[in-house]
């Protein structure tokens, strides 16, 4: 029960980290210049950490949510709002 419970919980957020992603992209960029990309990549990303959270029982839930929440940073820092702010902040 702890095993799914745990979980439960790291795919709630995973797919709540998800959708905020998703949502700020949007609204960042409009329809056109949506990251599919980054989007699916996320989606795969937190396919594997759940399954490996599923499979290894030692995995704190923390951890997971913690590991996801960096790697969502990190697939947003590669989209082309950001890549276009760093821009205009260096030159």
């Amino acid at each position: 029960m702890k095993k799914t419970l745990g979980t439960m919980i790291a795919t709630a957020a995973i797919v709540l980290l998800t959708a905020t992603f998703g949502f700020a992209e949007y609204a960042a960029t409009g329809a056109s210049n949506f990251p599919f990309f980054q989007l699916g990549c996320l989606i795969v990303g937190g396919l594997i950490l759940v399954s490996l959270k599923r499979k290894y029982e030692k995995m704190y839930t923390a951890e997971v949510v913690g590991a996801f929440a960096l790697y969502a940073v990190l697939m947003a820092l590669f989209t082309n709002p950001v890549i276009e702010a760093v821009k205009t902040l260096v030159s």
